[in-house]
């Protein structure tokens, strides 16, 4: 079929990419991508752009709606792209996020995991933190919202689901407050306008609230009264703060920070610790969905009192600190030396005295650990998108923990690298993902290694190298 933009074609929709687009085939296969479609539906797609191989298309017309199909609770929605799933119900939601990590697993790692569970705490109001852009609406009015899928242009948004409803108070004033005063939004194109960000966090077992007000410069006007209206909410605010970034570019948090009232952090309860959090600090935006997670990662540990734990991708501690009292010894390793810092404060505000903390690349400090013959019983490591480094796995070979607990926030390097865990000796032994943050493309994984086997060795450099390219996102 010679296909061509502005065409109307049939399409059945059998999949859903991890990106949130539907997946329908023409006759001779050819690949049509759909937004805001669910698998089932039978539709007639507007087709917007062709490639070679595939092309992307909007719904002109739903012909058959999926069974999987829900009205949306928000206005915004198809406009913000900041969810994927509001027109999906939310039991196959679960469903099509456990079959993306047992397919990435499959598929990529070579690996049958079988029928997994797929775990989640809430799916409204979860995030205890929100970064709104600040920009213009119809009407020449300063509005607060997020950014359009793949633009810079700002959706004004005031009851997000996804954040607590009392957020949209703060929002609102600090909305009235900037147009009262005539404030200008930043423009990134120009480098022109005062009002950057707001940012809100909410500690949810403490109930305290920071409100930070990021401008491009170096005073807020009125900023006296902008406190007054902020507080104005009779909401548990326990610290406002400026900060400042000049800076072009997407950066949201600049270098310098005044707090104007109250304290600079706020503090929360997490896994039965306590954490001061401010606006740099790393913190889980779920909380209820962190304590799954790292309930579920401690069983897979299986600790005893006399083991050893290292927490490789450490951050500022929270996944370690929340086990260190089942242990005898906790090593955190982290490149970040801010979250080094925060994760030993950690440490001493909850009188936990067994825990060591390294600032450095995960695989070097690892590698230097193993050195010294430190040797962890467990490791846990928690790597970023891309998944654990080369050295990572050389150093875990060369100390040869019993047991390892993989977190990823990237069910398609946890498959990358679950294979070359099996390629130095350990094997799956458990699997499990856990839904951290619903109606969004995301999903966690944890999983159990184990059983090592000390002839399993292979060139670690030269597997990571031929697998980079089976590592992206499985549709």
């Amino acid at each position: 079929m010679n296909l061509k933009k502005n065409d109307i074609v049939r399409l059945n929709i059998v999949d859903l990419t991890s990106e949130g687009m539907g997946v329908g085939r023409l006759e001779d296969g050819f690949v049509v991508f759909v937004s805001y479609t669910a698998p089932g539906d039978v539709i007639d797609a507007h087709i917007l752009k062709v490639e070679k191989s595939y092309a992307y298309a909007k719904i002109e017309k739903i012909i058959s709606p999926s069974s999987m199909r829900c009205e949306s609770n928000c206005d915004v929605f198809e406009k913000c792209g900041g969810c994927l799933f509001r027109h999906i119900n939310y039991n196959n939601e679960l469903m099509i996020k456990k079959n993306w990590v047992i397919e990435n697993f499959k598929r990529i790692g070579k690996i049958d995991i079988g029928d997994i569970d797929i775990l989640s705490a809430n799916t409204e109001h979860y995030r205890n933190k929100a970064q709104y852009p600040a920009g213009y609406d119809k009407d020449g009015n300063l509005r607060f919202g997020f950014f359009a899928t793949h633009s810079h242009r700002v959706i004004p948004s005031s009851n997000c689901q996804l954040e607590p409803e009392f957020f949209s108070d703060i929002l609102k004033l600090t909305e009235n407050f900037c147009n009262k005063h005539q404030l200008v939004p930043y423009d990134d194109e120009t480098g022109v306008g005062l009002i950057r960000h707001l940012y809100i966090r909410h500690g949810k077992s403490s109930g305290e609230i920071l409100v930070a007000l990021i401008i491009n410069g170096g005073e807020l006007p009125h900023e006296k009264e902008y406190v007054d209206t902020i507080l104005s909410s009779k909401l548990n605010i326990v610290s406002i703060v400026l900060i400042q970034n000049k800076k072009r570019g997407n950066t949201i948090l600049g270098d310098k920070s005044k707090t104007i009232y109250g304290k600079d952090y706020l503090t929360d309860v997490l896994c039965g610790l306590s954490f001061n959090i401010s606006p740099y600090s790393f913190y889980q935006v779920n909380h209820d969905g962190a304590e799954l997670l790292y309930a579920k990662a401690k069983e897979y540990a299986e600790l005893s009192s006399t083991d050893v734990l290292m927490d490789l991708y450490c951050g500022t501690g929270t996944i370690g600190l929340s086990m260190a009292k089942n242990v005898s010894k906790l090593y955190g390793v982290e490149i970040i030396p801010q979250a080094i810092e925060n994760a030993k404060n950690n440490a001493t505000c909850n009188g936990i005295s067994n825990a060591e903390f390294f600032c450095g690349d995960a695989g070097k400090a690892a590698m230097e650990l193993a050195s010294k013959r430190i040797s962890p019983d467990v490791v846990i490591v928690d790597p970023p998108r891309k998944g654990c480094s080369a050295e990572v796995f050389k150093a875990i070979q060369q100390m040869s923990p019993n047991r390892v607990v993989m977190i990823s926030c990237n069910s398609a390097t946890a498959a990358r690298d679950a294979e070359l865990f099996q390629n130095i000796g350990y094997s799956i032994k458990k699997t499990i993902a856990v839904d951290m943050f619903p109606r969004t493309g995301h999903v966690e994984t944890v999983v159990l290694l184990s059983d090592k086997k000390v002839d399993g060795h292979i060139d670690i450099d030269l597997d990571v190298e031929k697998l980079e390219g089976k590592s992206g996102t499985a549709t």
